[in-house]
């Protein structure tokens, strides 16, 4: 009996959620971005992120209350989490397989009696020219180069090339071509090496890449790809303004294929419904296992609503508080200005170098050129999505204890100075770094903390027990500093003027506290 009610109140309600939001994303993503092209966002969000992120939508909605009517509570925690997140996965990753063979089927394959016609013909995703020439000697290169991995262990190398695409070898006199083919060379080392280890690996890669560019036949291609709105179409983009020769900056850039265009898809269609299948199954032994609370199942089933504590705390730390306000409003501007960040199609899992230096990153060479804007400007960027999310987990976590008692005015100037103090610091000891993040100015924050937790400000039990949490929060992202690609100059900077500020300000808050 029990079985049968938990297939008829929570996995049945899941399966038609989650056909119905498959369902409709693929739809969507097709009217909106592939058929009408009405707005332009990256591939990658639209094919990977949106899927993941907006499938949680109706799993809080809809589906978590239900799941909160099974005895999901261990001994240390609670499991509901769990079950929420093997949902999303069961819809997303379905969902993820169907956009990327919604992308790869939408295309029609357009024949071309020579590449003149790519832009004369209506646009496609596919084309096949029966007569074109590829100029291998005039090319345009773009390197580029970004860290990545778990704590920024890897650095990333990238060549993008471009070769200019015409109907004949007799028109590469003129300067302007129909199309740019886009050929790509990538390869990862470690970020903890050197600039010395690094500049001779990267001299490695270079010859290795030529090496294997000089013995690429360009010109045998069976169909060619209109490259899509991606980070890698981005990187082509540059090396075509690149071209020391060429200078149709507007021209398509295709990527050549060399298989058969019939088997372009792969099992793509058939791997939307294997991981369908095999998400529902380890769901459905899932919700098997644990037993209703019977008291919330009665509750249920007469049509009483259930308090959900959980939501209405999370929904009441969104809500503007007066102690907290300042803390609460420097998180939604770095948000926003994220979200824009995201939506102007710049990345979502890091963001380009040269992108972050267009909205105001820390960078010597522009700061010290009078743009001395940049050393609070950076504070409010962030890399990536890991980087705002731990950024905005640190500063709540040290931001609700020290606003109450600084108060607003000197709680935010104590942000921003410290946040420009670590910024000056850094661009004094790195020469050609790009700084973002709000990381300087929390550790300024965490500083004054430290300070007042020293001087006694606090009560002896909360001070003994923030302590030692605040000492190894600090050590541990100082210690993960030194594996590279974090810029530690703006972490201890923040933090000992944070510290200088916290002592400064402890006798008037002792006093404060005495007085109270």
């Amino acid at each position: 009996m029990q079985h049968i009610k938990k297939l008829k109140i929570i996995y049945f309600p899941f399966l038609v959620m989650a056909i119905s939001f498959i369902v409709l994303y693929t739809f969507l993503n097709w009217l909106f971005f592939i058929k009408t092209e009405i707005f332009t966002v990256k591939d990658s969000i639209i094919n990977f992120w949106f899927p993941f992120g907006l499938s949680w939508i109706p799993i809080l909605i809809w589906l978590r209350p239900r799941i909160n009517l099974l005895e999901l509570k261990g001994r240390n925690d609670s499991y509901s989490f769990l079950y929420q997140f093997i949902a999303a996965l069961a819809i997303a990753i379905p969902t993820i397989t169907a956009q990327i063979y919604l992308e790869k089927t939408s295309g029609t394959l357009k024949q071309l009696i020579t590449i003149k016609q790519i832009n004369s013909v209506e646009k496609s995703k596919y084309y096949r020219p029966k007569k074109f020439y590829i100029d291998k000697k005039n090319i345009g290169v773009y390197p580029h180069f970004e860290v990545s991995g778990k704590y920024n262990k890897n650095f990333d190398m990238d060549l993008y090339v471009t070769l200019p695409v015409f109907e004949s070898k007799s028109e590469t006199n003129n300067t302007e071509c129909y199309a740019w083919l886009g050929v790509k060379y990538s390869k990862t080392i470690s970020n903890r090496l050197s600039e010395q280890e690094k500049e001779a690996e990267y001299q490695k890669f270079t010859k290795e890449s030529q090496k294997n560019f000089d013995s690429k036949n360009v010109n045998q291609v069976s169909y060619f790809e209109r490259a899509g709105n991606t980070d890698d179409n981005d990187g082509f983009k540059e090396a075509v303004k690149e071209n020391p020769k060429y200078n149709s900056i507007d021209a398509p850039i295709l990527i050549a294929r060399n298989e058969s265009f019939e088997n372009r898809t792969g099992n793509e269609f058939t791997w939307i419904f294997i991981t369908f299948g095999i998400g529902s199954f380890v769901w459905f032994i899932m919700i098997l296992i644990p037993k209703f609370n019977q008291s919330k199942l009665r509750r249920f089933e007469k049509g009483n609503k259930i308090p959900d504590k959980e939501l209405k705390d999370f929904l009441d730390l969104l809500k503007p508080q007066k102690e907290y306000l300042i803390t609460q409003i420097i998180i939604l501007i770095n948000i926003l200005i994220f979200v824009i960040m995201v939506f102007s199609g710049l990345g979502f899992l890091s963001f380009n170098g040269q992108d972050l230096l267009k909205w105001g990153a820390n960078f010597r060479p522009s700061t010290t050129n009078s743009e001395w804007w940049r050393l609070l400007t950076n504070i409010f960027l962030h890399g990536g999505i890991m980087h705002i999310f731990s950024n905005i987990i640190g500063l709540i976590m040290v931001g609700f204890f020290l606003e109450p008692l600084l108060g607003r005015t000197k709680y935010l100037l104590v942000y921003l100075l410290t946040g420009a103090l670590a910024s000056c610091i850094s661009i004094w000891w790195y020469d050609t770094t790009i700084s973002v993040g709000t990381s300087g100015a929390i550790f300024g924050l965490y500083g004054v903390f430290l300070a007042l937790l020293l001087t006694k400000i606090f009560p002896p039990d909360f001070s003994k027990a923030f302590l030692i949490s605040t000492l190894i929060f600090i050590s541990y992202n100082l210690l993960m500093g030194l594996t590279g690609g974090i810029d530690n100059a703006a972490h201890i900077g923040g933090l000992l003027n944070g510290f200088i500020i916290g002592l400064i300000f402890s006798p008037n808050l002792k006093k404060k506290t005495k007085i109270r």
